[in-house]
């Protein structure tokens, strides 16, 4: 086990190190790198949207749920739904969903271009095709996968606001005391932190299972499932460190 984690991890890294190398062209990776931000960004909103404001409905009507104290203000349930939003359930539950929707994905893409050859075919023609095929997708997620998260902690909170209000759980004004306060800036930066990191695990490890299959269009399933599995995983333990690290 210890063996093949290290094959495969010293693998990886040489992936990257290839992929980093001076691209042929820059206009092709120019119009490659909106492409896969369409691909990433737009392909992915609808359920960005969806889970970001259930997201908050649902943390609302559970944390009013559990404080049940007389000695509690309801603004504090504002102020629940914000610092969970901004810490973790924006950046770390969206890019797990995110990682099901872009690494299947994005392995499935290259594992068939290695299946059918077409990877091998573009290595003959003298192209880096580390560079080519995964450094444009890699950029994108790091580019597009934050905005996404901006948008769907902005949605959370309105998801909050709204079921809050709507259900008469707190008023308006309530609601708008609890968001503002005892802010704390940082949250927020934190939760950009991490959505910078996570972006980048789910692209580069979805790559890799993609880039390195072998076999025909079973094993392209499965590396597909490999690398969202392992693509959780390590957004978890990444979570926990960069909690550990900097909170």
């Amino acid at each position: 086990m210890i063996k093949g984690f290290l094959t495969h991890f010293g693998r990886y890294i040489l992936m990257l190190k290839q992929m980093f190398r001076r691209p042929e062209s820059g206009r092709v990776y120019y119009k490659e790198f909106f492409h896969q931000c369409n691909e990433i960004g737009i392909g992915s909103l609808w359920i960005v949207i969806i889970i970001s404001l259930f997201l908050g409905a649902v943390t609302t009507v559970q944390t009013a749920y559990q404080l049940v104290s007389p000695l509690v203000g309801l603004e504090l349930i504002a102020t629940i739904i914000r610092d969970s939003t901004f810490l973790e359930l924006s950046p770390t539950v969206t890019c797990i969903v995110l990682a099901g929707v872009i690494g299947s994905k994005i392995s499935s893409e290259l594992g068939n271009m290695r299946v059918s050859e077409q990877i091998d075919a573009l290595e003959i023609m003298g192209i880096n095709t580390h560079t080519f095929l995964i450094l444009p997708k890699i950029l994108a997620s790091i580019f597009v996968i934050p905005c996404l998260i901006v948008l769907s902690m902005f949605l959370s909170v309105l998801g909050g606001y709204l079921a809050g209000t709507w259900s008469g759980i707190l008023n308006p004004t309530q609601f708008e005391m609890g968001l503002l306060l005892d802010f704390v800036p940082f949250n927020l930066f934190f939760g950009l932190i991490k959505a910078f990191v996570f972006a980048f695990i789910i692209t580069s490890v979805s790559a890799y299972f993609g880039y390195y299959v072998k076999g025909g269009a079973l094993e392209i399933g499965r590396s597909s499932t490999k690398a969202v599995v392992v693509s959780c995983i390590i957004i978890l333990l990444a979570d926990y460190g960069l909690a550990a690290l900097l909170l």
